[in-house]
């Protein structure tokens, strides 16, 4: 028998399935189980160390801002291979830069400079540079990795560094300006007027990167720039498309799709680059 037997005189019928005690708090369980649980965004600091770097220029030591790669998770990359991971863009922290004397280089070539070099550099950036004076950051702002990056052309030009390094140094300055037009807001004239002008200068860099990597191939050797044929094959395939180059970005594909080498994964993104040109094609 019901304890809310007798109800039912007054149209309540379904009274005797009531439960007194568990359906309120199993409803309010199950509310708690339903509600989203807010992701915490980890600083972007929290990824990144202090490295102590001699310069090979002016022989004086300095600190510069590293990721901890063992910490970072990485994600999708876009279509052209531009690396993500969550919180952070590592690309920002891929140069080092002596606040000294100014060389600068991505981190790879940092160290790589020969005598010659360390000479051409001296005379033509040493002694025109001038330290600024900046808001120490616990991480470096887009503007500011731009900047480093934009110096680090000027030593590539000046040291008279490969057509590979040259282009890779462009397109990694297309990537953060990519970068950081996913930052801007566009809800007002100026501000759509700023993200434009930043994706503008996306696309000149982007394009001295593909005539860039483009000479190189003629008469360098692989790898480049970490990058092996493959990798680069397919880098350019979608640069070629990206302007609109359809046959010669068939023919760069074509070498990735036919290649022994080259992994299922760079065929399979191989193959929706296929499938975007053959689209662009038809219309």
């Amino acid at each position: 028998m019901s304890i809310f037997s007798g109800l039912e005189k007054f149209g309540l019928k379904s009274a005797e399935s009531v439960q007194l005690f568990g359906d309120e708090q199993k409803e309010s369980d199950k509310k708690d189980e339903e509600k989203p649980t807010e992701e915490k965004v980890i600083p972007e600091e929290e990824f990144l160390l202090a490295k102590t770097v001699r310069c090979k220029v002016c022989d004086q030591v300095f600190k510069t801002k590293v990721v901890k790669n063992g910490r970072v998770k990485r994600l999708e990359p876009d279509q052209d291979l531009r690396p993500r991971f969550q919180y952070i863009d590592t690309l920002k922290y891929d140069v080092t830069s002596c606040p000294n004397c100014g060389y600068t280089a991505m981190n790879r070539y940092f160290d790589q400079i020969m005598p010659a070099q360390v000479k051409l550099i001296k005379e033509q950036i040493v002694s025109q540079f001038k330290p600024i004076n900046t808001e120490e950051r616990a991480f470096y702002t887009y503007d500011e990795a731009i900047d480093r990056y934009k110096l680090s052309l000027m030593s590539t030009v000046v040291k008279r560094g490969k057509d590979s390094e040259k282009a890779f140094t462009c397109l990694k300055i297309a990537w953060l300006l990519r970068g950081k037009a996913e930052t801007m807001p566009g809800n007002t004239p100026q501000e759509q007027e700023a993200l434009a002008e930043c994706k503008k200068e996306e696309d000149a860099f982007y394009k001295q990167a593909f005539d860039g990597f483009s000479l190189a191939i003629s008469k360098e050797n692989y790898p480049m720039c970490g990058m092996e044929q493959n990798t680069l094959d397919y880098l350019l395939a979608y640069m070629a498309f990206h302007f609109k180059q359809y046959e010669v970005a068939s023919k760069f594909l074509s070498s990735v799709l036919t290649s022994p080498s080259a992994s299922r994964r760079m065929k399979d993104v191989g193959l929706q680059l296929k499938e975007d040109i053959i689209a662009e094609l038809k219309k």
